[in-house]
């Protein structure tokens, strides 16, 4: 498949641009319908993807060229975190004319503020051509569509915590603290409860400096100062964007 890149790297692998340590704004797994726009009779067939590695972005692209084998150009554009590195950036014009297909797909990827995400715009020709300022509005355009019909997901780091206490008070604790996610405390999740033979330990989850105080203020007051939440590392969450 053909590759352009914009601001190639001195090796010319691959354009970076901002470092992207982990995924923020990105797609929800699984999802990416797609979306129909008809210009003087060409029709330009978009998906948008989720797509956390280079590999997962080409095999997407693969899979849309097969599934649409008759038509006469597949144009696409991914962006793609690395960790602890610049993401890697890149855009094809599968045969349309030099800057009019990948580039702008991959200008409009940048200004979603979307990363590990690919796009795909179809083109069937209709038997009018558009030039090339027409292509690269019907390309935009499409790749547009195709981010906007993609459900969106944000990726925010959690930190986890052990709430250990005797079974005989696990469950009044578990109740208050799931009252208190509900509330003022909207940072604090309790995802879990471990049962054992005497004693529980809740898994709670807080979004920040101020939620993981507000639940150490908490279980200090419903246990009277008999527990204390332990740090248990942190991990990532989907959200709805």
């Amino acid at each position: 498949m053909p590759q352009t890149s914009s601001s190639p790297s001195p090796d010319g692998d691959a354009s970076r641009s901002g470092l992207t340590p982990a995924p923020r704004l990105t797609l929800a797994r699984g999802d990416h319908p797609e979306t129909d726009l008809e210009v003087k009779r060409s029709h330009f067939l978009a998906r948008a993807a989720r797509t956390d590695t280079e590999e997962e972005a080409r095999a997407f692209i693969a899979s849309v060229r097969s599934a649409h084998a008759d038509a006469r150009h597949h144009c696409s554009a991914f962006t793609v975190p690395v960790d602890g590195a610049l993401p890697v950036e890149r855009s094809s014009d599968d045969g349309e004319p030099s800057g009019t297909a990948g580039q702008p797909i991959l200008e409009v990827l940048r200004g979603s503020s979307l990363t590990a995400t690919t796009v795909v715009v179809t083109r069937y020709f209709g038997g009018t051509l558009l030039g090339t300022g027409g292509l690269v509005r019907a390309y935009s355009a499409a790749a547009s569509e195709a981010l906007a019909a993609a459900r969106q997901v944000r990726i925010v780091s959690r930190d986890v915590w052990d709430v250990r206490v005797p079974v005989a008070d696990a469950g009044r604790l578990d109740a208050e603290l799931r009252g208190l996610a509900g509330g003022a405390g909207a940072g604090i999740d309790v995802e879990e409860a471990i049962w054992g033979a005497t004693h529980a330990v809740l898994l709670v989850t807080t979004g920040d400096a101020d939620d993981a105080a507000l639940l150490a203020q908490a279980v200090a007051e419903l246990t009277q100062g008999g527990t204390a939440p332990e740090p248990a590392g942190s991990r990532l969450v989907e959200l709805p964007a």
